[in-house]
This record gives structure tokens, sequence and C-alpha cells, in this order.
């Protein structure tokens, strides 16, 4: 069974087993500090600043600390074994990525880079560069223009980095509110034309000729700025295949308000599909571009309404669900003829 977190840094002392394998990791002699950052969901690991001693000179990470628990108390209830067993894989994904993945990306689209990882028990390690420590120590509640052009920029270049790739070990489709990994959240649902047309949505978007790898939880608590303006992205827990569209609509929903997200859409969608296209040219792959671009643009609304589908049975009050969201859904739905 599952045992309960323990926290790995209790009055000073810091939990042996954590040590000895995050020493091995690194190869370090002494681990001399370890600052916990946030916990992580549910209390099952933390994500912690660490420093320690590699002969002479003290070098710095961040670790990512998972010891999951088999009682969970999800603040809207949704604290199943289904719950349990799909975060535990999420760790696992992540970890994947990390270290079979993430090398492929460039500085268009900057990522933590990869230190070693460690498994014992019930417990993962992961560590990774400090990006504070690298320059991207800027944070954002609300995204400015700027902030916004620089995530879809980055979003436009991770896709086209991984444009054709399935993703061997990584979820077989990306983002974590997707249809089979969320049945319980459909089942709640009210009866009504989306939750009778979640499949025919999901299949669309899974029928697109053009797949790449989606973060899967492209937010804005998600990046992290520099003071020169480029960004990187972290937590790739539902990093998996898929339709990049997914990514940007879900980052749009959370960053623009309805009123917004009429005002600018084609200029979002402009921006994107400029970065996009410049970079698989970058990358010399051969892309009918055009073809990519209608195809992701008629996809644009069914990415809207997927989410709508899993808000929905989630949290029907949740604040995503919105004018435009609805407008949005409302084209599928008519396209669906339902």
């Amino acid at each position: 069974m599952l045992s309960a977190f323990v926290s790995a840094w209790d009055h000073g002392v810091m939990d042996q087993q954590l040590q000895q394998h995050l020493c091995r990791v690194v190869r370090a002699s002494e681990i001399v500090e370890l600052e916990t950052i946030q916990r992580l969901w549910s209390d099952c690991g933390q994500v912690a600043k660490v420093r320690w001693v590699k002969g002479e000179q003290v070098h710095g990470g961040v670790i990512k600390h998972v010891k999951m628990s088999s009682r969970i108390a999800h603040p809207r209830g949704w604290d199943t074994d289904r719950s349990v067993q799909r975060k535990v894989r999420s760790y696992e994904v992540e970890a994947r990525w990390y270290s079979a993945y993430s090398g492929r990306c460039g500085s268009a689209c900057r990522v933590p880079g990869y230190v070693g990882q460690a498994r014992w028990g019930d417990e993962r390690l992961v560590v990774l560069e400090d990006l504070d420590a690298s320059g991207f120590s800027g944070r954002m509640s609300r995204a400015t223009d700027a902030a916004l052009a620089a995530c879809i920029n980055w979003l436009a270049a991770f896709h086209a980095a991984y444009m054709g790739e399935r993703g061997e070990g990584l979820w077989e489709k990306g983002t974590y509110w997707h249809l089979d990994t969320r049945p319980d959240e459909w089942s709640a649902m009210p009866d009504g034309a989306l939750k009778r047309s979640a499949q025919r949505i999901d299949a669309e978007l899974e029928a697109s000729p053009f797949m790449t790898l989606v973060h899967g939880d492209a937010k804005l608590a998600n990046f992290c700025f520099a003071k020169d303006g480029r960004v990187a992205a972290v937590d790739f827990q539902y990093v998996g295949a898929g339709c990049g569209i997914k990514d940007l609509a879900y980052l749009i929903g959370g960053c623009l308000d309805p009123e917004a997200c009429f005002d600018q859409e084609e200029r979002v969608l402009a921006t994107y599909f400029t970065a996009l296209k410049a970079a698989l040219h970058e990358r010399d792959l051969a892309i009918d571009t055009r073809a990519l671009e209608a195809d992701w643009r008629r996809l644009y609304p069914y990415a809207w309404a997927d989410f709508q589908r899993f808000l929905m049975g989630w949290s029907p009050g949740h604040w995503k669900l919105s004018a435009y969201s609805e407008h949005m859904t409302r084209q599928v739905l008519s396209a669906c003829g339902t």
C-alpha cells in the first residue's frame, strides 16, 4: 500500500534515504541545504531547492520529490482510486519526459536542464536545473501582452520540436482533462448535447493528421520569465501526444477574460501560426504548413469544447466556463449536428 508522505526536512535533519539518493544522483559528497518551494498535490511530496558539495564547490538545483499516499484530500471531492493512480502515472510520465525527451528542446522552448533521477519504494526523485539561478526568476499571476506573446511563441516552438512524435512512455493522449482519463467527471455532467457529443469531439481532435507532443497543462503559473523577455516552462506531468491547438486554447482560457478572447482571437491565432511555421521551417521539416494551419484552426473551437466538457463535470461553477467558451462550444455542437 502506498504510504503517507513524510517531509524530507524535519527540524534541520534531512530524510536519510532522500539524502543518500540525492547524493548519488548528483555525485555529491554532502547535501548542505534544502528549501521547500511548494508542496505537491494533496501533500504527496515537494518541490525544493537544494545545494550540494561536489569537490570543493557548492552547486545547486531543484528537486521534485514524490511520495504518494493512498489517502488524498481533493478540495472538490475528486479523491477516488482512479484519481490517485492518474496522479501516480503523471509523475512517472514526467520523469520519463525529462530523461528521454527534454533534451530536444532548444532555447526557443526552454525547459529545466535534466540532472538525473532515482526511485526507491514508493518514492521518486527528479533533479533539475534551477531556472531561477539561470535567469528565469519571474512569475506572473496576470499576463501582460508581451508575456502572453512569449508563452504563445514558446508553445509554437515546442510543438514544432516534437511534430510527428508519439511520445513512447508518455501519456498516449496528452492533457490532464482527456476524456479517457476522466470518466467520473463525464458521468457527473448534466445530460445534454455536450455530454452526448463528448466522444465525437474527442475523436475529431485525435483524428488530426498533424500530431505532436502537447505540454498538457500550459497555464501561466507553469511559465518562468526572464528580464529580457525569454520564457521557460515547467511541470510536464501531462505531456503526451496530441493536437497542439489544445495547449493554445487552454493557455488563452486562463490568461484572457471573455471579452478579450473575442477581441483577440485572430491576433492570438495569427501569432501562434506565424511562430509555428517559422519554427517548422527552421527545423527543415517537410510539413504542409497551410494544411496544418487549416486543420488546427478548424479544431480550435473543438479544443475549447473539450475543456468545457471536463469543467462541466469537474466544477460546473468554474470561472473558466465563460461566454467565450460557451460560444465556441455552441459552434462545435452545431457542427456535430446536436
